[in-house]
């Protein structure tokens, strides 16, 4: 066993060792149609920059580097998403999955085709997803992946919120600090995202120029280096102190601050290469018509004016630099130093000044010079999913109260065969048509397993509160276990095991011929289902994935949650094990189920035994034990509570005195006892004459 954990824990850590892949060029293009460009995944978060024609549209980023999104195990879940300037979503496209739902004949096809629902939907408006919520505005759910379907959903909209939100599609998210100050270096101001930096190679710009049917080189230049900058710039915000203090110096900082109006804004721009920023130009005409300044729908053109004198950099670990820009933009340019901004670069060629390409570089204020904004948290994805299952969570509520109430009042029930009879087939017909059809509300499993996996790799209740059925129904049963064992889940809310047992009554009635199993044979058969939950735990040691194949031994989801609309070998198997159901009652429940056993392991611990026996059972009588639905009535008449699942049919037998030898032998006195009381022939009580 501890061989089996070593090996998990190290398969746990080699994963989360493992960095997330680079998307390739159809992907990107995938997730951004129409882009013929891309640029590197920059910035805080990361993402890059989509272009058509040179002209940036809008940005391509990975969920996993935005908000490190997960799965419903726990697993990393990686969507590439692209978002045009104006907030709406473009395309997706999945790098990474390994959601353990997808064993229902659905696969990563109906993932992606869910996903492109989402094209064209502004992402600051709420969207609803779900069963049938396309027929009110929203985004129907993948059927039989609900959880997955919703999960996606979470990694779609936060991701692509947090990237909007940095690129000022959201708001401003903080006020300016202009007070604090801690001294940095020129790569420590970069880190953290205070100077953005764009580079160009020779072969990157020839490339982009010859896009655009423009030669950048002319020939008596020779061939450049292909991998030496042609243009390598500089950008940032200057205003708070933290970044002009370091740049400039104490002093000369000063000196810049006391010549500034108050509500001026600093920027500055630095950059090497054989391209110029500035130009000469600028001279004559009085404009840097090289740069401008671009925020939401605004172009700031940069003017001669604009410019303040730059002696030198104070700043250590600084590179070697051609050009220095300080610029001081006006209030009344309508500049706002908290959101995020472009700097536009027009470059020309070489060859020919006439032919230009433009190029941007991205800025977003980053949170060390920012001082957030009280706003308030966003709703979490669950609590809208259990809005909308409301009249669902309301039934399942009243039906666990019935089950708790038949449970708790079972010893007034069983002296009752008829009530309880019928309460038994009503409460089968409710666990199969609401919590197994209509609620799709079945456990398996796939739960244990993604939960376990999810305490290791980080667990997050939003996950499983997604599903907010299943969620309630593993509540229950989890309290359940502590009282009374596995049966409460097996016997009571099981979907598949009452089509079972609702199987094998007709089968009874159709005098089906009934198989009886031998209880040495049933004692050794039963262990097969302990094997298969150790193969499959074993498995997920190594994959995840190949255990959740494994566990399409249950046939839950193919004739439950599917209703067998799956692949004809797994409604084979699911029709083969209801077949034997009808011979031998609850076949699959003794031998087969792996979710059975691992409820079975903690049965023993339960702290109530509410089940009766009398000395008699299993030594006078054996009737409680040829008619248990399952055998957990071993021949000596103890109950095995690792296999009952309480469904009070020995308690019935238990109090009827027509059918327990005991109960048979107490009335048959009692009846002579009144037989000769009423013929006057009592024999004498205490001695009496």
């Amino acid at each position: 066993m501890g061989r089996f954990a070593l090996a998990f824990l190290l398969g746990l850590l080699f994963g989360a060792a493992a960095l997330a892949r680079e998307p390739a060029p159809e992907e990107l293009r995938r997730a951004f149609p129409g882009a013929d460009a891309f640029g590197p995944m920059e910035g805080s978060p990361p993402a890059a920059t989509a272009y058509r024609a040179g002209e940036p549209m809008g940005w391509v980023f990975s969920s996993w580097l935005t908000v490190r999104s997960t799965g419903y195990s726990g697993a990393r879940l990686d969507l590439l998403v692209g978002v045009d300037r104006q907030g709406r979503i473009t395309g997706t496209t999945i790098l990474e999955q390994k959601e353990p739902i997808l064993i229902t004949g659905r696969d990563q096809r109906d993932l992606e085709a869910f996903l492109d629902r989402y094209v064209g939907r502004d992402i600051r408006a709420p969207v609803e997803v779900g069963r049938n919520a396309a027929a009110r505005g929203g985004i129907d759910a993948v059927s039989g992946a609900t959880m997955t379907s919703l999960v996606l959903h979470d990694a779609l909209v936060k991701s692509a919120r947090a990237v909007a939100r940095a690129k000022g599609l959201l708001g401003p998210v903080g006020r300016l600090d202009l007070e604090s100050f801690a001294p940095a270096s020129w790569p420590e101001l970069e880190t953290k995202g205070a100077l953005v930096r764009l580079r160009l190679s020779n072969r990157e710009a020839e490339a982009a120029f010859a896009r655009r049917g423009i030669r950048l080189f002319p020939e008596a230049m020779g061939k450049p280096d292909p991998e030496a900058p042609f243009l390598e710039v500089w950008a940032g915000l200057a205003t708070p102190v933290r970044v002009a203090r370091n740049l400039l110096g104490e002093r000369a900082e000063a000196r810049l601050r006391g010549a500034l109006a108050a509500d001026d804004q600093l920027l500055f721009v630095a950059s090497r290469g054989l391209a110029s920023i500035t130009g000469t130009t600028w001279r004559r005409t009085g404009r840097l018509e090289r740069l401008a300044i671009v925020q939401g729908e605004r172009t700031i053109p940069i003017e001669a004016a604009m410019r303040r004198p730059i002696e030198r950099l104070a700043i250590e670990a600084a590179p070697e630099l051609r050009e220095l820009l300080l610029l001081a933009l006006p209030a009344s340019s309508g500049f706002h130093a908290e959101e995020p901004w472009r700097l536009q670069l027009v470059l020309p060629s070489l060859e020919d000044p006439s032919a230009t390409v433009l190029f941007e570089l991205p800025y977003a204020p980053p949170p060390a010079l920012l001082r957030p904004l009280a706003e308030p948290a966003p709703e979490p994805a669950w609590l809208g999913v259990w809005r909308a299952r409301i009249v669902d969570l309301a039934i399942l509520g009243a039906g666990l109260v019935v089950s708790t109430a038949i449970l708790t009042l079972q010893p007034w029930i069983v002296q009752r065969r008829r009530l309880w009879d019928r309460l038994r087939l009503a409460f089968l017909l409710f666990t199969l048509l609401f919590v197994g059809f209509w609620a799709k509300a079945q456990l398996s499993i796939v739960n244990v397993l993604t939960f376990s996996q999810a305490l290791l790799t980080g667990f997050s209740w939003d996950l499983f509160l997604l599903e907010p059925l299943i969620f309630v129904l593993w509540a229950y049963v989890a309290l359940a276990l502590v009282f009374l064992g596995r049966g409460v889940f097996c016997g009571w809310l099981c979907p598949f095991g009452a089509l079972q047992e609702l199987l094998a009554r007709l089968a009874r009635r159709l005098r089906i011929p009934q198989l009886s199993i031998p209880f040495p044979l049933h004692e050794r058969a039963r262990g097969i289902k302990f094997a298969i939950l150790l193969a499959i735990l074993g498995l997920s040691l190594g994959s995840l994935e190949e255990a959740v194949r494994a566990a399409q031994i249950e046939p839950f989801k193919t004739a439950i949650v599917l209703r067998f609309a799956h692949e004809p070998v797994w409604v084979a198997w699911a029709l083969l094990l209801l077949a034997a159901g009808l011979v031998v009652e609850r076949a699959y429940c003794r031998y087969l189920c792996p979710l059975g056993a691992a409820l079975a392991l903690p049965a023993r611990l339960k702290q109530f035994e509410w089940l009766e026996r009398r000395w008699q059972c299993g030594q006078k009588c054996h009737i409680c034990a040829a008619t248990c639905p399952v055998q957990a009535i071993h021949p000596d008449g103890k109950i095995h509570p690792g296999e009952c699942i309480h469904c009070l049919r020995c308690q019935v037998n238990f109090w009827d005195d027509r059918l327990c030898p005991p109960l048979i032998e107490r009335r048959a006195r009692a009846e002579r006892r009144a037989e000769l009381a009423r013929r006057g022939a009592l024999p004498p009580e205490n001695g009496e004459t």
